[in-house]
């Protein structure tokens, strides 16, 4: 099967976009996992296909670079708007796996475009600890407060906070 595949880049975080609103690409996890690599496929931070709605202007289904299904990514629903708009959609009301979000062109080109999209209303922020604190901004994050950033082992602690049993699916982990 031939696929034709966009990559687009929102605020550091790059994306494989595929147009599917004729619903005939189904790629499987280690398809996904396999184009998102960045030795060996394409490299990106997650896949996205464009698919199309009964209730929206079109929906939006996003993956992670490991190949399971992701929760909403702000950058990559700016890209996937941005990639609606390159590809002749006017309107941009789209369905995510966490409900319903409106963007809206402010500069169009063809190779570049300024976007911005409605995120939901984050419901409330629960203190995890003296210095971290757990939302949900459609996907969820960790936000930890640390002393000093440049010394600290992002990467190390990512991982474990990224992947420790108390976050069901795993969550994002932001350093402040």
């Amino acid at each position: 099967m031939k696929v034709k595949i966009s990559k687009y880049q929102g605020a550091g975080n790059d994306f494989i976009i595929l147009d599917n609103r004729k619903g005939s690409i189904d790629l499987s996890k280690e398809q996904i996992k396999l184009l998102c690599d960045r030795r060996f496929g394409v490299g990106a931070d997650g896949l996205m296909y464009l698919d199309s709605s009964d209730k929206f202007d079109f929906s939006m289904k996003f993956f992670n670079a490991d190949g399971n299904e992701g929760t909403m990514c702000g950058n990559g629903g700016r890209c996937l708007v941005a990639f609606a708009a390159h590809n002749g959609i006017k309107k941009f009301h789209f369905q995510a796996i966490d409900g319903e979000h409106t963007g809206k062109v402010l500069k169009y080109s063809p190779k570049t475009s300024e976007v911005e999209i409605r995120m939901i209303d984050v419901n409330g922020i629960k203190e995890h600890s003296p210095k971290s604190f757990f939302l949900n901004t459609g996907s969820p994050h960790l936000v930890i407060f640390v002393d000093n950033l440049q010394d600290y082992d992002v990467d190390k602690n990512g991982r474990l906070w990224r992947n420790h049993p108390m976050f069901k699916g795993g969550t994002n982990v932001n350093f402040v």
